[in-house]
């Protein structure tokens, strides 16, 4: 009876601090492919509880964030997510560059409707410029699949390889990539019509902070 009353009090505690125990997965480890089930819900961006959890875990959280928030084209929810300090830079290629366009978090709202054209880099294979709109390039180098249905994801693994180098790993030291891959959609090209998406983390005060969009596919 003691037992059955012991019980009963700590349920009643936690009820009362309305604390839910859940389990907590283990850490995913470098070249897993870890299933990315969104926990928190799409118009939820709130910085995720990454002093409570292990770093691949918050990481994976947080990506989930930052692409529902690409998938709904919201980038004032993503704007909450980007690193306060270093912005966000956006690769239009696996090879990262200092020239590479970056964007602090204030600039971020109301991209989408910015009729500004900027230089983007260059076009592989053909070398001609790209110059688009920030809506123009999103739908071409940044949410070209819809990658929250992505079939295959990796955390600090490469999974789309080609011909183009990825510096990542150097141009971020200390990052955490997570890599949202398609092998391919018509089976007439062999997997030559991949797809990747790579959003890069790095950590500040705690939080796991989104300092890089790198989108990938086979190159010539």
């Amino acid at each position: 009876m003691k037992k059955i009353g012991l019980a009963l009090l700590v349920m009643m505690l936690i009820m009362a601090c309305g604390v839910v125990a859940t389990p907590v997965a283990s850490t995913p480890s470098p070249g897993a492919l870890p299933s990315l089930t969104p926990t928190i819900a799409p118009t939820a961006f709130l910085p995720a509880p990454t002093l409570t959890l292990p770093a691949g875990q918050a990481v994976l959280v947080r990506s989930s964030q930052v692409v529902a928030a690409l998938q709904a084209r919201d980038l004032s929810a993503l704007a909450a997510l980007v690193h306060p300090n270093s912005g966000l830079r956006l690769s239009p290629h696996a090879f990262v560059s200092v020239s590479d366009l970056t964007f602090m978090p204030a600039e971020l709202p109301g991209l989408l409707e910015n009729p500004t054209l900027y230089d983007w880099g260059v076009y592989d294979g053909s070398g001609l410029p790209i110059t688009l709109t920030f809506e123009g390039y999103y739908t071409a180098f940044v949410y070209d699949q819809d990658y929250a249905t992505a079939p295959q994801i990796s955390l600090n693994q490469r999974l789309g390889v080609g011909n183009s180098l990825d510096n990542s790993r150097e141009f971020y030291p200390g990052a955490m990539v997570v890599e949202y891959y398609f092998a391919g959609f018509d089976p007439q090209f062999g997997g030559m019509d991949w797809r990747s998406l790579r959003l890069v983390f790095q950590l500040a005060g705690g939080e796991w902070y989104l300092v890089g969009i790198i989108h990938d596919q086979w190159s010539i």
